[in-house]
């Protein structure tokens, strides 16, 4: 039979069920790819491919998402027996980056009806405390994509730049060998406005798109400079958080690990790119890796990059939902276990920092209009939103901390402030919560009405999923919601 998503959900609310929880684990043995395939339980399988009910210690995923766009994920290592030395054999096999897969179900069921509920990678193995167990541990999915973004030189040495997107009045790097200026190691959208000590300089350019470069048809003397659009790999110009967020994953760092498209969540992806269409523009002068350049463009709109349960890429934007359509209601709950653990400082203003001047230059000895000098002199543009409210109630001041962002246009900037500064105009309370297995259907970053006797949420209040922790040993899921 297959099991439907009804049928899976009332199960998960079963108490007389026998959940079982499977492993299917790759390592490299004698130079041959196989799966290990391990259980918490005795579940019989096939009879070609059985599993040994030999877990100790089950699988424990904690993962979160923050204000201040710190997303994280940990996977605590499964302990599998090794009371006698059983599985010695298994130290000279190679498990680091093998994929794992873990599927939750029932004794009774057929093995085919067990449903997927995580993919993770493994980073090696070793040996338990105790000499009594074979330890499996576990890394971050993301983390095969910490590495540099490319390490394209010229012939010297030295790094050539990157841009991505637009990037302002950025210092492009001269190649003494072909005589070009270099604002992008690859294929580009093209140049905006070369300048030559901020005055611009479009009558005597070549401008070479296809390489990344320009040159003049005339010596130079002073600072060179120029606006840019970046990278156009595949012919494809892009210039939004998505787009950016999935060409890094997909096509750049270390080529051997590389996301491919199997590995994107493309709903979530699509989804928010329909909502956040805003142009955004990133410089790479060094040896940024991947994930710091995604974590950079995400969080320009509050978002950040974190891998789902099926490890597959997601963004999410730290927004607290007006209305929900999902509930936890007091039945997943259990008793009396939700408790505030959280509030947040309540700010009156939220300053954001857009248009990155990448090359500042106060005393310009041109002649350029008194705007353009003082654009050139200030690193930033910003945009303060200011609740005055907010701000005489708690006595509050206006001078916020600055938020740097990869947004371009004053409209971008201004409504991502007025969106932040909603959140925290006001106090928020996270609330943490023990969830019967039925949990093991809520998603982070979900908005879902949470219900409870004190706290005034008897009617229930719209919140953001937070935090989840989930074990596969015992189903239990911790969840904190901020409201």
């Amino acid at each position: 039979m297959t099991i439907s998503d009804e049928q899976y959900a009332a199960w998960l609310d079963d108490s007389t069920a026998q959940r079982v929880t499977l492993y299917r684990v790759g390592c490299v043995s004698g130079g041959v790819q196989v799966t290990r395939r391990l259980s918490n339980r005795h579940f019989t399988g096939s009879a070609a491919a059985p599993y040994s009910a030999v877990i100790a210690k089950d699988l424990e995923i904690a993962r979160s998402i923050s204000m201040d766009g710190d997303a994280k994920l940990s996977a605590g290592d499964v302990e599998v027996w090794n009371v006698s030395g059983e599985l010695d054999s298994w130290f000279a096999d190679v498990w680091a980056n093998q994929r794992v897969e873990v599927y939750v179900g029932d004794a009774r069921w057929e093995e085919a009806d067990f449903r997927l509920s995580f993919v993770g990678n493994l980073a090696d193995i070793a040996y338990g405390a105790d000499g009594k167990t074979a330890v499996l541990k576990f890394r971050d999915a993301l983390q095969r994509l910490n590495t540099p973004l490319s390490e394209a030189k010229f012939a010297d040495g030295t790094l050539i730049p990157g841009a991505f997107g637009e990037v302002p009045n950025v210092t492009p790097v001269y190649d003494r060998v072909t005589g070009r200026y270099y604002y992008h190691w690859a294929a580009a959208e093209g140049l905006i406005e070369p300048r030559n000590d901020g005055v611009p300089r479009t009558v005597d350019v070549t401008d070479e798109p296809t390489n990344g470069r320009f040159s003049f048809n005339a010596n130079t003397v002073g600072t060179i400079t120029c606006s840019a659009q970046g990278d156009k790999t595949g012919g494809i110009y892009r210039n939004r958080i998505a787009q950016l967020v999935q060409l890094f994953a997909t096509q750049y760092g270390k080529e051997s690990t590389r996301m491919t498209a199997d590995d994107i969540d493309t709903l979530n992806l699509t989804l928010f790119d329909a909502a956040n269409q805003q142009p955004v523009g990133l410089a790479i002068l060094d040896r940024t890796n991947v994930l710091t350049a995604m974590a950079l463009i995400a969080s320009s709109k509050g978002a950040q990059v974190i891998p789902s349960m099926l490890g597959k890429l997601r963004l999410i934007q730290y927004a607290i939902p007006a209305a929900a359509s999902l509930s936890i209601p007091r039945s997943m709950q259990v008793q009396d276990s939700l408790a505030p653990v959280a509030r947040s400082t309540v700010a009156a203003a939220v300053q954001i920092r857009y248009c990155r001047n990448y090359t500042v230059q106060p005393n310009l000895q041109t002649s350029p209009p008194p705007e353009h000098r003082q654009m050139f002199a200030t690193e930033w543009r910003s945009y303060t939103a200011v609740d005055a409210a907010t701000q005489a109630a708690y006595r509050l001041y206006a001078d916020p901390a600055p938020i740097d962002t990869c947004l371009l246009t004053p409209a971008d900037a201004q409504a991502e402030a007025e969106r932040r500064l909603a959140i925290v105009k006001v106090p928020r309370t996270t609330y943490r919560v023990e969830l019967t297995p039925a949990g093991m259907l809520v998603e982070l970053g979900e908005a879902r009405n949470l219900f409870s006797d004190r706290f005034g949420l008897d009617a229930g209040k719209p919140g953001l999923v937070t935090s989840l922790t989930t074990n596969f040993g015992n189903y239990a899921v911790t969840a904190e919601l901020t409201v």
